[in-house]
Parts: C-alpha cells; sequence; structure tokens
C-alpha cells in the first residue's frame, strides 16, 4: 500500500523514470510472491510423492494432498488477465529441484514413523523419477 502512494507521488510530479522504477519494484513482488506461493505447494506435492515412493503405497489423504496442491500450483500460476503463465515449464522445474530439499526433511519426518535422516531417505528416493511425476502432474 505504501508503495502505491509513493507512485501516486510520483506520477502527480511528473517523474516517470521514478514512476517506472517503483512499478518495476512492484512487479517483482508481486511475481516474488507467486513463487513463493507456488514453492510452498511444491512442498507439499514432492512431500507426498517422496512418501508415495518410500512406502511403495498410498492413501486417500495423500492422494488428496497431491491433487490439492496440483491445482493450486496450476491456478497460481495462471495469468488471469493477461493469459499464459507467469512461470514457464522450466522455471516450474526448477522451483520444484528447490523445494525438493525441504521436502525430502518433512518425509524424513513421516516415512516409516520416522526412522530415517534426510540424507538417508534421500539415498531412498528417486529424484528425478518424483520431479519428473510432480511436473506431470501440473502439465496433465
Amino acid at each position: 500500500m505504501e508503495e502505491l502512494l509513493e507512485l501516486k507521488q510520483l506520477l502527480l510530479k511528473g517523474d516517470i523514470k521514478g514512476s517506472l522504477a517503483l512499478v518495476e519494484d512492484l512487479e517483482e513482488m508481486g511475481r516474488k510472491a507467486i513463487v513463493d506461493k507456488i514453492r510452498s505447494y511444491a512442498i507439499i506435492l514432492l512431500l507426498h510423492l517422496i512418501k508415495q515412493q518410500a512406502e511403495n503405497r498410498t492413501t486417500k489423504s495423500w492422494d488428496v494432498s497431491i491433487r490439492n496442491s496440483t491445482r493450486e500450483i496450476i491456478n497460481t500460476n495462471k495469468r488471469r488477465k493477461a493469459g499464459g503463465y507467469y512461470l514457464s515449464k522450466e522455471e516450474l522445474e526448477e522451483i520444484l529441484v528447490i523445494a525438493y530439499p525441504n521436502a525430502i526433511d518433512s518425509a524424513s519426518l513421516e516415512v516409516a514413523e520416522g526412522r530415517y535422516e534426510p540424507e538417508e531417505l534421500a539415498a531412498m528416493i528417486d529424484k528425478e523419477a518424483i520431479i519428473t511425476c510432480a511436473l506431470s502432474k501440473i502439465y496433465n
């Protein structure tokens, strides 16, 4: 809100250069919020995919969480007015890779009742298969 008031003042003064710089800052803040939200849902998605692979089973709860996280990633990534998407497939894959260590940490608390340290669990899991599976759920 403070930024909008500052933008108004800059426009009233005729400071186009300052106004454009502030608009760029606002765009970056908005994009960061979108990326952060997608990353949060990516951690949840990956967490449940990791649990499925590690335990070689699934539950209704995990399935629902995977579907909900996938939907939220898709919906958050859509540009409403301009059309298209905020993040490309490559950028989404990068976010999944960045989110993966957090998902492993969380999964280590849940897989086999917390029996494995994150490093042990990571060694048991096919990271590439998990990332590929997550991407296929987002893009199917």
